[in-house]
């Protein structure tokens, strides 16, 4: 048996950067990864770019991650686009004299994995538990008890869950959660294509499917479609060319002509908001708490927001002497987490639904609210310093 102050489930993104954030506390933290350490430390492609506001560049820089990243694979995000169907109107997301003028940048997101797990490496405090998958979890008012696959027991103050929007560590803890499984699939593909996108996403809801480019440098993209699961299927069998075209074709020749450069990858879309974020000396952080729909790219982001909310608080308390797991300690970070995220999560899946709906009225309101928002600038200024400010 093994006794530490914090356990953690998880060794994403958001794991990481949990316990990275907790360097310097005096808290002694165990890291558990079914993955072993190897995969950790240089993380296969997965094709996913990650869209980053300031504030979550700003994160990635305290916690030394920042300057592990290859500046050539960082791409500005100078703006954003939203088409409608056949339309030619767009709705523009711009800046206008933001940071570095611009909304953000794209990383891929398995170069972001492996500069957190670099920074953790020889941190003092913690401990990490690769290759280790978790058999049982339980916690109360007097701590928590997590026993291993392979027979080895940890207990600890508090048990923090950080293992996916299908967290196996909440179901066991008892919290419910909202799960809507769409039966829809994306596939990611890497393009290069004839012009230029000037740095600038553009998200399509076409009658059918939704389709985005994500820019990596003008004549490169990241495609991301969006159709039923079988459909995404069928497409991720093509041959790399006939891909290419097909993305081309379904972009409506927008970006001229396409080349297939890397891809493709396939990912069920599912979307998860947890009944409370915290219950007696457990906190739940990233996707576990809340799953985003990618439409918005605000899922990771919020997921180390919620690493950095819950990681000060821990270390505040630390720093105090005060006990780590308090209820009060639990409901500050529940509500703050709460406040940041319950309208953005709502908002985004009425977003999805409006324009994923395909009847005549969907459409024309559809229509209604992309004229609205492109003749009130206020509109536009609010998104985008949200937008801006997660």
């Amino acid at each position: 048996m093994q006794d530490f102050d914090i356990v953690a489930v998880g060794a994403g993104p958001t794991g990481l950067a949990f316990a990275r954030a907790l360097d310097g506390s005096g808290l002694r933290v165990a890291l558990i990864e079914r993955q072993p350490a190897e995969v950790l430390a240089a993380p296969p492609v997965d094709g996913r770019e990650i869209a980053l506001t300031q504030r979550s560049v700003d994160t990635l820089e305290r916690l030394g991650a920042w300057d592990r990243i290859d500046p050539a694979e960082i791409y500005p995000l100078r703006g954003a686009q939203v088409f409608n169907g056949r339309s030619s109107l767009a709705l523009h997301f711009d800046p206008g004299g933001g940071p570095q003028d611009r909304l953000g940048c794209l990383i891929s997101n398995h170069l972001i994995r492996r500069s957190l797990f670099a920074a953790i490496e020889g941190q003092e405090g913690i401990t990490l538990l690769a290759g280790a998958g978790v058999e049982q979890v339980h916690a109360d008012r007097s701590g928590a008890r997590i026993t291993l696959a392979d027979g080895r027991t940890l207990t600890a103050r508090m048990l923090v869950a950080a293992d996916s929007r299908f967290s196996a560590t909440r179901d066991q803890l008892g919290i419910p959660a909202e799960i809507n499984q769409l039966g829809r699939s994306m596939l990611v593909t890497r393009l290069e294509h004839e012009h230029s996108n000037r740095g600038i996403a553009t998200e399509w809801f076409d009658y059918g499917q939704t389709i985005a480019m994500l820019p990596l440098g003008e004549h490169q993209s990241s495609a991301v479609l969006t159709l039923p699961s079988d459909a995404i299927e069928r497409i991720a069998d093509y041959a790399p060319a006939i891909l290419a075209a097909e993305i081309e074709r379904r972009f409506s020749g927008r970006l001229g002509a396409m080349r297939f450069v890397s891809g493709p990858h396939v990912y069920p879309l599912a979307t998860t908001y947890a009944r409370h974020f915290a219950s007696d000396s457990a906190a739940l952080i990233g996707d576990a708490a809340v799953g985003m729909h990618p439409v918005t790219a605000h899922g990771f982001n919020l997921g180390l927001q919620s690493s950095a909310t819950l990681a000060r608080l821990l270390c505040d308390a630390a720093a105090k002497h005060r006990p780590i797991a308090t209820l009060l300690l639990l409901r500050r970070y529940e509500a703050r987490h709460r406040l940041a995220t319950r309208v953005l999560y709502s908002g985004t899946n009425l977003l999805v639904r409006l324009y994923t709906t395909e009847h005549r009225r969907a459409r024309f309101a559809r229509q209604v609210a992309l004229v609205a928002a492109e003749r009130l600038s206020p509109i536009n200024s609010a998104i985008t310093r949200m937008v801006l400010r997660h």
